[in-house]
């Protein structure tokens, strides 16, 4: 039995960071902690826009820029640049300070960034990066050469990501040709999964739900799989398929802290504000991300 979608919403562009515009699909009202996905954010962003020093604890953030660049930097002197294509999958752990800025002369920044929680056994440890290049992400196609997918995570085509899940995820990014047959995308029994299209229309489901750019597609959790198909004879269908194994655990959020208990949040503002346990580092930091910006303006 393969799974249908249970909810199609438009995701709606709105600003965030400094100047930064975003489509949040995962994280609204209308779809709040879809376990264990806490947000996802389509984004575009312009020098001198872009997330200046901000603190992260309790989850993982991953980012996968389409096209563009983003500057990283964080309190423990670790930087870099993500350009088109590349992948950062950070577990914030303990507690991060960092910055995303938009790198210098690479145009507009567009990419997706997605929020994972830890379970609470993970939410304190130290924090972690793993990192690959655009041509280092697995990629696998049909016969016929009509659907396309990259492996941020997980498995598809007999085809296996390098990355490590503290959460077990699934992350793929397909691209379907025109005039592409259905294909069928298993998807783990009892895992919590959804669609972000991001360009192009396409039918999903065992419902034949149609959908276009912009939408997300929340799915049934019945299920071994998801078909779909591009519905149009021009263009290409782009989406990804993001699926996580539920933790179960309750989700206490505060901005960027994602704990189990009021409490735990309440010991998170007190150590982020006073620079103790994960924090430490962030007394005297500040980036050269929000330098640069400041000479820009």
């Amino acid at each position: 039995m393969t799974r249908y979608v249970e909810k199609k919403i438009l995701s709606i562009e709105q600003s965030e960071g400094v100047g930064a515009r975003v489509r949040r699909s995962i994280g609204t009202s209308q779809v709040r902690n879809f376990d264990p996905f806490l947000m996802l954010d389509e984004f575009r962003v312009s020098a001198p826009a872009g997330f200046p020093d901000h603190p992260h604890r309790g989850f993982e953030t991953v980012t996968y820029m389409l096209t563009g660049a983003t500057e990283h930097e964080d309190f423990t002197g670790r930087r870099g640049v993500i350009n088109p294509g590349d992948l950062q999958w950070m577990t914030a752990g303990r507690g991060i300070v960092h910055c995303e800025m938009p790198e210098k002369n690479s145009g507009e920044g567009h990419g997706l960034q997605l929020w994972v929680n830890l379970s609470k056994k993970y939410k304190m440890i130290e924090p972690n990066y793993q990192e690959l290049l655009d041509k280092d992400i697995p990629r696998a196609a049909t016969s016929d050469d009509l659907v396309h997918v990259k492996i941020i995570a997980g498995e598809s085509m007999s085809t296996k990501s390098p990355v490590y899940t503290r959460t077990p995820t699934m992350y793929l990014d397909f691209t379907l040709k025109p005039k592409s047959s259905i294909f069928t995308q298993s998807i783990p029994q009892g895992w919590n999964a959804f669609v972000y299209i991001l360009s192009g229309q396409g039918e999903f489901g065992s419902k034949k739900t149609i959908a276009d750019a912009h939408h997300v597609l929340i799915l049934s959790q019945d299920g071994n799989g998801l078909d779909f198909r591009n519905t149009s004879d021009k263009d290409d269908c782009r989406f990804v398929l993001i699926a996580g194994q539920p933790l179960n655990e309750p989700v206490v959020q505060r901005g960027p802290f994602v704990m189990n208990t009021q409490e735990e949040i309440q010991q998170t503002i007190e150590d982020y504000q006073y620079f103790k346990n994960g924090f430490e580092n962030a007394r005297n930091w500040q980036s050269e991300g929000i330098e640069r910006s400041m000479v820009r303006d």
